[in-house]
Parts: C-alpha cells; structure tokens; sequence
C-alpha cells in the first residue's frame, strides 16, 4: 500500500506525541520541550526530549530520533501499515485506499486562452457583484441558444462553505541532520520567483515552456495562484484598499501573502491553461451543469491558507461589497487541504515562537492580533476546532483561551468548544473564555484600545469554572429550585466528560454547588441523608440505592477509577517479586472479587441499561429493578421510595464523592479480609503484593481527606 506522503507528514503532525510517548515514560516539560528518561535505552538521568512544535524526539544519550510512526514502529513494534493507522484513528485523518490520490496531476499542452478583447484596468465599482444574476455578461444568459449556459447557473449546488473563515495546522516531518535548528529556513530557495507582469502582447502564461509531458504538482501549482492573486493585490487599488482602510500594513501584506482574485468568469484558466485538471481538483475551478468552467473565486480578496511548513494548501475569499453572501469562501478540501485539521495563523505564530494560544473566529481576528505583536491567534476552518487540535494547543501551552463574538451565535460556538475541549482537559490544563465587551471583537478592540489593553483582557479572560455558572445560570431560573437541579444536572454531565481521575470534576461541583448557595458540601448532605433514612444499611445496600438514585455513576468503573487515581496501578515492587508473581497479580479489583451477589448484580444491569435509561430518576430506578434478579428486586423495592423521599427532600444534586466514599470502604475491607487469608495461608508473594496495594489505597485516602479538609475551610471562610 503506498501512502502519499503528505498524509504522512498530516499525521505526523497531528499526533499527540507527548501522550504517545508519556504512555512509557515520564515527561516533563523543560523550557519549550518535554524531557525524560529515554524509554529506548532505560537511562536514569534524563537525555530523552520531545518537541511538541515539530512533534519530534530526540536522545542524546543513544541518537535515537524521530517522530509519531517511527516510535510506534520502533518502540511498540508495530509495522509501518499498523502505525500508520493508529494514528488515522486517533487524528481523524483519514488514509486514502486508493493508492493513486497524490499531489501530481497530468499537466496538459494547450494553447492559451485568448485575452479578452477589453480588459478595463479601471477599478470595478463597488456595486459590481459577481454573485447577482444581473451582473453576468450578456452571452451567458442567451440559455437554449448556444451551449455555454450560465455557468453560473447550478452555484446553490456547488458546495459553498458559508461558514465564517478559519484555519490551518499540518505537518512537520523530522529532520535527521539537525534537531534543533530553526522551524523555518529563510534561505529557502525552493519558493517560485516573484510573479512576472502582464505584457502588451497579452497575459504571460504559468509554466508555458512546452514541456506539457510532465507531471505537476499541487504544492507548487498552489504556490503559483498565490503569487498571481498577490501580484493581482498591487495591480488592483479598489482591492488593496479594502485591507489598508482595516489598518493591514505592507509587511503583513508579506507575512500573510494576502491577494486579490480578479472579477472574471475564467482568470485561472486564463493564467494557467496547461494546469486546468489540477486547478480542478483543488477546487478552484469548477463546472456548471452546463459543462462550463468557472473558477471559485471571483472579485474577493484573498487570504492563502498555509501548512505547518508554510507551503499553501488553500484560499479564503472575501467579498468586497458585504451585500455579497456567502461573504467568505473556502477552498474545497483537496488532497493537500483538509478543513478539519488545519488552524490558521499557526504557521504565522510558530515562526514568531508564539508562547501563549488563543482560538479566533475569523481571518482578520488572527491578522488584528499578530500585527498588533500578540502571536499565537489561531482560528477554524468553517468548522469547529476538534480535539486533537486542542490538545496539540494545550500541549504548547497548558492555558489555552477562547475568544468568540457575544452574539449568541459565538457563545454556541464557545460552549460546543467547551464540550470538545473536556475529555482533554487533565487537571495540569486550563481552558479560559474571553468575550470582549461592546460587542467588539479583537479586530475592532485592538483598533479603538490598543495592543495593551487586548493583552490586559486575555491576561484577565474568565476561568472555565465561572464560565459554566455565568452560561447556564442565563438558560435556568436559578429562584427556583427546579431551575438549580436543571443547572446542577447539566453540571454533572459535562464532568462526566472529563478524564479518568480529575480533580477538577469534584471540585467543580462543589464549587457550582455552592455558587447555588449550597452550605455544606454534597457528600455531607447525603451521608446525613443515609443517616437519617437507616443508619444500619450495610454498605453495600447503600451503595446499591445510590446506583439506583444516580446510574451514571457507573459510565465510568468507579473500582477501575480509584486503582488509576490512587497509583495502585503503578506501585513499585522489588525484581524478585514481580518475576516471581502471577500474571493476573496486578490487575485491578473487579467487582466479581467483592462477592457480593445483589451489588453485582446491581452493577451489572445498570452498565446494560445505561444507554436506555429515561431521564427522570425516579422512573430509571423502576426501569433498572424491573430488570434485576426478583430477590434483588424485592430488596431494593423495600428501600427505594423512601430513599429517594429522603434526598429529594434534602436537595441532593449529587452522590458522586458519596458513592466514591462507599466504594472505598468496600475496597478497604476486601483488602483486608484478602491479607487475612494470605496470612493464615501463607503466599509470601501474593501477600507483599497486596500489602503494598492497601498501603498506596491508604496513602491515597489520607491525601483526599486533607484536601477536601482544606476545600472547606476555604469555603467556609
């Protein structure tokens, strides 16, 4: 299977290398890079470092170097194919089957496409519109009476993106020869020169050197338009107005390579007549249900969309007159451009060492704030920014702000980000929200306050905590107390989407909880709850009623949670005991090994059931114990009503830190009940091992308690 190669170098670039390898060994982040002992040749001072700007390693210790699928293929033994697709699964990249989609297309020898008879060189009035019906020349419209047709005629088929602009992220493929030079080689001689000047005889044709045989190539075709739409810029004054009145200076002319596409049905196949099959297949030249061809984009300046090497991949349009609509377009993906994966302004802002990440809506929001000196800008392409993409931003930095128009619109936009942004979201990351006030955004704040006080409002943009409460607590009447529960379940399931072991999910019920004017922590609430309700329930029975009353608790195992959080996964045992343990000694607890029938069975049912639960609680616990065994059913019936009275009575929103509790104690208790038996059964090994097991749960339960001491005294006072 051969894979095309800038598949490869997207891949590459949108792994999350840092993960990849952190699953082996322990990184830490030095200056710009992460650093740790080389998991190749298990050295005890650390040489091994990741770049997270190329997505590279390298060891100086042993030289071994590379980037995602070289670790894969190299450290975890798989085969390039195999490597090759775990990454398309975790980037989303899809690698193409068919073996011939590449960047080459078949140049063609053609005669150029005569000149118009009148050119004007005078400015198009603002009021011309290439979109309106009305402004299509004469010829075209003479429908039935000659086969040109309206080219024009099927444009609401054709596949407009009308989403706002955004973005670009790519690929950056490992340098064997120098880890660490600079991103960027500004005597890169391999750019096509300056774009040559119309002539008096006509227009001077791209590539017109009569070797049509040979096969071109989409990256340089690309870099060939923008450097005829940034030529068009300097010949066309109504266009370059357009950029100077927004304040755009000629050096950001140069560092964006902004351009102009001309009015005209064909200027591309005018300028490029040999490349038509590869203008099409960048979708820059399309075909109406005519059979006509018409490029794209038409009377729009144009921002070029660029990969992580800075070569061009795609245009952004935007219509002059702001009656146009769409107002922007997009290129279509193509073989070398995908929407999905790509940020603009992150070339921009890496050439500049960009340290600090901030998501935009739009072009000239990235444009705004790199010229006003603040890098790191980046926005979408049309579409939401998906995970990978924040993780990659979080990676270069663990504060990553949001800055979305206060319409609601951009509000919905920043809550769907919110949402992706979660299951990436570890306790040593931090997602803040900026919405400008006035209903500026940070192109028009930069130009009526300043750099300084753009600066001053990310330095000061809203902690994802506040933003939760102020966004929710505008949906719900928080003067009733329908509308808190309605607040406090939402809350509830969007921790749920943080990673396995955060603190943060606990900490951020509690905080919102007491935003509602809650007094007492939730998990003091519901145990006087249980107090009150029977205080001689075993732990199990009340762990079995708390599924009942709060199922989604079992989303994620809480047996298999507590072993990650608390490290008894990880515990360090001498050599002799390892080699000598059984295999299955260090797996996590089950809850089969509590034996207990009913909470099995509990958990069981409600782990099948989840996805078919009805919303309201009362009515999942029916649902749930009209699906248990009939004694468990019996038992539970017997409880339930009154349970359920007891904590609706209370305001209970949450029995997330309660059953945490409660699984604890069960998991205490089995441990000791298993070093008992290894006792008067002697099993030296087994009984190191568990011993070591019960000391981390321990260890762990002391460091939770003390935290959650000190929470509440913060809170209380």
């Amino acid at each position: 299977m051969s894979i095309p190669n800038h598949i490869l170098e997207q891949l590459n670039s949108q792994a999350d290398l840092i993960s990849i390898i952190g699953r082996h060994t322990t990184l830490k982040r030095a200056g710009s890079e992460y650093k740790g002992c080389c998991p190749f040749h298990g050295e005890k001072s650390p040489s091994f470092y990741v770049n997270p700007q190329k997505n590279i390693y390298h060891c100086f210790g042993c030289s071994v170097g590379g980037n995602a699928i070289s670790f894969l293929r190299d450290y975890e033994n798989l085969t390039f194919i195999e490597a090759v697709n775990e990454l398309s699964k975790q980037t989303g990249i899809e690698v193409p089957k068919d073996e011939q989609r590449n960047v080459s297309y078949q140049r063609t020898k053609q005669k150029p496409v005569s000149k118009p008879a009148a050119v004007s060189t005078k400015v198009q009035p603002i009021t011309a519109r290439p979109e309106s019906s009305a402004d299509i020349p004469p010829d075209y419209h003479n429908q039935g009476n000659n086969d040109y047709g309206n080219p024009y005629s099927d444009i609401h088929s054709s596949g407009y993106d009308d989403l706002p602009p955004q973005a670009l992220y790519d690929a950056a493929p490992y340098d064997n020869d120098a880890y660490a030079q600079p991103y960027y080689d500004e005597g890169d001689s391999s750019y096509p020169p300056a774009w040559p000047s119309d002539t008096d005889d006509g227009v001077v044709l791209h590539g017109d050197n009569g070797n049509a045989e040979q096969d071109g190539n989409l990256y340089e075709l690309l870099e060939q338009i923008q450097q005829f739409y940034q030529h068009n810029l300097t010949t066309h004054p109504h266009a370059k107005h357009y950029f100077v009145a927004r304040g755009i200076t000629e050096e950001i002319f140069e560092a964006f390579g902004l351009g102009y596409a001309p009015y005209g049905w064909q200027h591309l196949e005018h300028q490029f007549p040999q490349d038509i099959e590869g203008l099409k297949a960048l979708g820059l030249v399309r075909q109406s249900e005519s059979g006509r061809d018409y490029d794209l984009l038409r009377d729009r300046v144009i921002f070029p969309i660029r990969d992580n090497q800075g070569r061009t991949i795609g245009f952004g349009g935007r219509a002059l007159d702001d009656e146009v609509k769409p107002k922007y377009i997009n290129s279509s993906d193509s073989p070398v451009f995908h929407k999905q994966h790509v940020l603009y302004g992150y070339y921009e802002s890496r050439q500049q060492r960009a340290d600090r990440w901030l998501v935009v809506e739009g072009y000239m929001d990235v444009i705004a704030l790199y010229q006003a000196g603040i890098y790191g800008a980046v926005a979408s392409m049309g579409t939401a920014i998906n995970e990978s993409q924040i993780s990659r931003l979080l990676t270069l930095n663990p504060t990553l702000t949001l800055s979305f128009d206060g319409d609601s619109a951009g509000q919905k936009a920043a809550w769907r980000t919110l949402e992706v942004a979660l299951p990436v979201l570890s306790d040593d990351k931090e997602l803040r929200f900026l919405t400008l006030p006035n209903g500026h955004d940070p192109d028009t704040f930069i130009k009526a306050n300043g750099s300084e006080a753009m600066r001053e409002q990310i330095t000061n943009a809203m902690p994802l905590s506040q933003y939760i409460f102020a966004y929710l607590s505008e949906r719900h009447d928080l003067s009733l107390a329908e509308g808190k529960a309605k607040l406090m379940s939402q809350v509830r399931n969007l921790t749920m989407s943080l990673p396995k072991g955060s603190s943060f999910r606990y900490l951020l019920n509690n905080d919102i909880y007491q935003k509602l004017g809650g007094r007492r922590s939730q998990n003091v609430e519901a145990k006087d709850a249980l107090l009150d309700f029977d205080g001689d329930m075993t732990i199990s029975q009340q762990l079995q009623l708390c599924f009942l009353f709060q199922p989604r608790s079992l989303r994620e195992d809480p047996i298999e949670d507590i072993w990650q959080r608390a490290g008894i996964d990880r515990i360090d045992l001498p050599a002799h005991i390892k080699q000598r343990a059984a295999t299955d000694a260090f797996r996590p607890l089950a809850w089969e090994d509590l034996q207990d029938a009913a909470l099995l069975d509990v958990v069981s049912t409600i782990k099948r059931c989840l996805a078919y639960l009805p919303a309201d609680v009362n009515a999942a616990a029916h649902f749930i114990m009209s699906n248990v065994q009939p004694i468990t059913q019996e038992n539970l019936s017997r409880s339930w009503s009154g349970f359920y009275k007891t904590l609706t009575a209370r305001n209970i929103l949450s029995l997330d830190e309660l059953i945490e509790n409660l699984v604890m104690q069960l998991l205490k208790l089995l441990m000791q009940k298993k070093m008992q038996e290894l006792i008067k059964n002697p099993d030296h090994i087994k009984l190191a091992i568990v011993r070591k097991q019960a000391q981390r749960l321990d260890d762990w339960l002391r460091a939770q308690q003390a935290e959650q001491s000190a929470q509440m005294v913060t809170v209380q006072s």
